[in-house]
């Protein structure tokens, strides 16, 4: 199934996606000078940090950018790099909707933008987009959908052709929306960075800030680093703040196939179901195939592999596959009110920022997100600042769905703990498999990869000690309360954790 090329950029996660193939990093000095002050770090090397820190290098600022791993690993590596007018979070569904609207077209805009200054090569192309119901309540809430559309000043039409072999009842249009290959951009706005003088530091991972005389002090395992601003770009900001309760982590799932017949959709399309489909077309090492994703769940509650499997059948039930070429999936964060949380970091010290909550259309929102804090920085305005103020909720207001997108994090922090059935042997435990077990009464994270070795940790989450889940498709312990995740040794892959797993010793006799 798997493409024979090896990916040159690592992700978060055992499966490759096909916009790692054939692309090299980028190869950035090194080390951080002792003594220097920045304007700016930005914590984070996914969209939303590459923008913010362009932005503030632009306006003069002397930026440093951290990140964990390497430039590319997080959900920009991973995402299916739809650039949309129209966002998971309806019009209908916010107060301000011709703001969200700016919001959402300027953050697309912007890197078209970006593309053209700096003359990136990344498959940019425009497509339309369509939006369809194959049910009589899918079609009622397309109707809303385009109405609240329509109230924030976004172009959308009913038309009766869609290019899909699914039978519907009722469908959009939705002019001029985009795709590109992501890390292709990432890489181009790496680029730039780097050419304003930035500072890009890989395998740096930031535990945590002191903030002693006004200057903010980062604590990082490569050293100190010392900022008047910092900028979390992150998802979550790490260890344990407010946004493990606001925001609730999901995985979603993409599969690139090639068909039979040749014939390929030259647009964006997607259905009502929930969790929703999404069809889009990308040629990816000089070969056209089809990108069919969704089926969206939260992180660590569901199994990946089930997930796969039922992506596949509704490919195949639809579309006269060839073969399939490439499956991977990756994270995101739904806020509680639906809008992205940008700006100030609630109980930080002042000048500390973040952004989160983009609810799966991270291209456009992080994009805007980027340009929002590097404005607010740099003592420019910005017409979003009260909009996507992560002060703005108040828990009375936002109680409901709170309670909604957080009950399931007690049930499993308790659950979890008894729902462990105890083992006599790992050695049950087959080759290429992961499971949580008890042993003797202990608790063990146990993996045995493909050549016998088992590698053994403790389950419980270093942010919030939940009990991670075995995620088979990524090779990866997950965890259902915040979305941390880690690989085989136990290293942490995603925040908000920022120690490993720990390491235990596994009898076997």
């Amino acid at each position: 199934m798997a493409t024979q090329n090896e990916p040159r950029i690592a992700r978060d996660g055992g499966q490759q996606s096909p916009w790692q193939i054939n692309l090299n990093g980028i190869s950035a000095p090194a080390g951080v000078a002792a003594g220097i002050v920045y304007d700016a770090l930005v914590v984070g090397g996914g969209i939303t940090g590459f923008t913010a820190a362009i932005g503030l290098a632009k306006a003069g600022k002397k930026v440093v950018l951290a990140e964990a791993h390497s430039v590319g690993f997080g959900t920009t590596g991973g995402t299916s790099a739809h650039i949309n007018t129209f966002a998971d979070t309806t019009y209908a569904q916010v107060d301000q909707p011709e703001l969200f609207a700016d919001a959402v077209t300027e953050g697309a805009g912007l890197i078209k933008t970006y593309i053209d200054e700096f003359k990136i090569d990344c498959d940019y192309e425009t497509r339309v987009g369509y939006l369809y119901a194959e049910t009589d309540k899918e079609a009622k809430q397309l109707d809303d959908i385009y109405e609240g559309a329509i109230k924030a000043g976004v172009a959308v039409e009913y038309v009766s052709e869609v290019p899909t072999p699914v039978d519907y009842t009722k469908a959009l249009l939705w002019p001029v929306q985009a795709q590109f290959q992501p890390l292709k951009y990432l890489l181009g706005l790496e680029k730039a960075f780097l050419s304003l003088e930035g500072v890009v530091l890989e395998n740096t991972l930031v535990s945590g800030v002191n903030t002693p005389s006004g200057i903010h002090i980062a604590e990082t395992n490569q050293g100190p680093v010392s900022a008047k601003a910092i900028i979390y770009a992150t998802h979550l900001p790490p260890n344990i703040n407010v946004f493990n309760f606001e925001c609730a982590p999901y995985r979603s799932y993409v599969m690139a196939v090639k068909l039979k017949s040749g014939k390929y959709p030259e647009a964006l399309i997607y259905d009502s179901q929930e969790p929703y489909h999404f069809v889009r077309t990308h040629v990816i090492d000089g070969q056209e195939l089809l990108l069919v994703g969704g089926l969206d769940h939260k992180t660590g509650h569901e199994d990946p592999e089930k997930a796969f499997a039922d992506l596949e059948k509704y490919i195949r039930k639809y579309y006269n596959v060839s073969s399939v070429k490439y499956r991977w999936s990756s994270q995101y964060y739904v806020p509680v009110d639906g809008l992205p949380y940008i700006g100030q970091m609630p109980l930080a010290a002042e000048g500390i920022y973040c952004a989160t909550g983009y609810n799966g259309n991270g291209m456009m929102l992080g994009s805007i997100a980027g340009k929002t804090l590097s404005d607010l920085i740099s003592g420019r305005e910005s017409k979003y600042e009260k909009l996507f103020s992560p002060a703005r909720i108040k828990p009375v207001d936002s109680f409901t769905e709170l309670v909604k997108e957080n009950a399931d994090v007690a049930y499993h922090f308790v659950a979890d703990r008894f729902g462990i059935k105890n083992s006599d042997s790992l050695k049950r435990l087959q080759p290429g498999t992961g499971k949580v077990v008890e042993v003797d009464g202990e608790k063990i994270a146990a993996y045995r990869d493909e050549a016998g070795k088992l590698h053994a940790l403790s389950p419980v989450c270093t942010h919030a000690a939940c009990i991670v889940k075995w995620n088979a498709s990524e090779k990866s312990w997950d965890c259902p309360c915040h979305g941390a995740r880690y690989d085989i040794a136990g290293k942490v892959l995603t925040g908000p954790a920022t120690k490993d797993l720990f390491k235990m010793d596994a009898d076997e006799s």
